[in-house]
């Protein structure tokens, strides 16, 4: 984010704890694409047609953002340990028994508890390493981020390697690498003082979208979210068959590569020249041209690579925006704030792939390209309509715990 570089300096030299929640924040944020370049194998080994297999999305980020609305109430109650373990070991199970599944029904449901586990995880280890790094708050920032984007570009590779032997190899990597972190966490951090917690009222993530101008981003980031998914989901199915998982998991390793760059770096460059809104009202129409455009090219391979990385960097730039935009968007406390507005923005991300195939199927190949398209247009016409409502966001910047509350939530995906 803008403003870190003075700090991050010092971001190595970092206590062992904070090593060992970042490692396991890595793993988390691979589970995002692990699954994409195992779709079709997926289909074809276990008989399942495209949408039906698009499920392992939805199951996930439909728990994950229902989720996104208790956790904070949770682990403001038992403590961040306690909420990261019990993530972790949803995780593991979850990950292990999908491995060890013999239909794609029963790999839907443990990829519910995987997002179960995961939006207990996600929701804690940022204010975990916030609290125990050195070097300020600023380079735990940094660190985060870092872990983030590897994650997101390591996950489809990984999954393309391992998907080389079975389908079944990138889940049971996960619960190896997750029981890792887990023993980990258990071993290097240290006990939470009960006396310290302040909890959380249940019902503040919904009073929260009360709010006009973060009610306002959450619709914004709902349609924007069924662009983001038609990308990274549904092409797969859009790119030639017999594209081998390592082939789809280094297209996806590019395209991840390029959230973490344009989310880390391009961002903050665009936001320190463009008011926020002004950055959103740019982007926004850039990523739906790029959609279009795959769908007319998506018998042109190379063209549609093209497409996807050059989505990801928009994809990249978006995510940071908005996410900033919900820290400045009200007084709320930033926590509150960014899991109200990532549970509606994870629906958008969980309508997506399904209804991206079934469109496929009932019309023609390019029709989710366009979709995805028209959806992105509509977050950049309510951003546009909404511009009065949204002076707030772009005032001056948040300080960097503010900050780091908001991507903790709003940014990992």
């Amino acid at each position: 984010m803008a403003g870190h570089g003075s700090e991050s300096t010092g971001i190595l030299k970092q206590p062992k704890e904070v090593w060992a929640v970042a490692f396991a924040c890595v793993v988390a944020f691979m589970g995002i694409g692990l699954v994409d370049p195992i779709l079709p194998a997926i289909a074809s080994d276990l008989d399942a047609t495209p949408t039906e297999t698009e499920f392992l999305f939805t199951s996930y980020l439909l728990i994950t953002g229902v989720m996104m609305l208790f956790t904070s109430w949770l682990s403001s109650r038992i403590g961040a340990k306690r909420t990261l373990m019990i993530g972790l070991v949803l995780i593991v199970l979850s990950a292990l028994a999908a491995a060890l599944s013999g239909n794609v029904e029963m790999i839907i449901g443990f990829r519910a508890g995987w997002g179960l586990g995961n939006a207990l995880f996600i929701s804690t280890a940022l204010a975990t390493i916030v609290g125990a790094a050195s070097g300020g708050t600023s380079s735990a920032i940094i660190l985060y981020e870092a872990a983030l984007g590897l994650g997101i570009a390591v996950g489809p590779l990984l999954g393309g390697l391992l998907g080389t032997v079975s389908w079944r190899g990138p889940f049971f990597g996960t619960a190896a690498l997750m029981a890792v972190a887990f023993v980990a966490i258990t071993v290097l951090l240290g006990k939470e003082k009960r006396e310290n917690l302040t909890p959380t009222r249940f019902s503040a993530p919904f009073k929260a979208l009360g709010k006009p101008a973060l009610a306002l981003l959450a619709v914004t980031a709902l349609f924007y979210n069924i662009g983001f998914f038609v990308l990274l989901a549904y092409t797969p199915f859009a790119l030639p068959k017999g594209t081998s998982a390592i082939g789809l998991g280094l297209i996806f390793f590019g395209w991840g590569v390029c959230v973490a760059v344009s989310s880390v770096w391009l961002a903050p460059l665009i936001t320190a020249r463009l008011k926020r809104t002004t950055a959103l009202s740019v982007v926004l129409p850039l990523l739906a041209v790029d959609l279009i455009v795959a769908g007319l090219l998506i018998s042109n391979v190379v063209a549609l690579i093209v497409c996807v990385i050059v989505g990801g960097l928009l994809l990249g730039v978006l995510n940071t925006v908005l996410t900033e935009s919900v820290m400045e968007a009200t007084d709320l406390p930033r926590s509150v704030a960014s899991s109200a507005y990532s549970a509606v923005r994870f629906l958008g991300g969980a309508a997506a792939p399904p209804l991206a195939t079934l469109l496929a199927d009932t019309i023609s190949p390019a029709m989710p390209y366009y979709v995805g398209g028209a959806s992105v247009l509509i977050s950049a016409i309510v951003i546009i309509s909404g511009s009065k409502v949204l002076k707030r966001i772009n005032g001056p910047e948040e300080p960097p715990l503010a900050e780091a509350e908001a991507i903790g939530l709003g940014e990992t995906l």
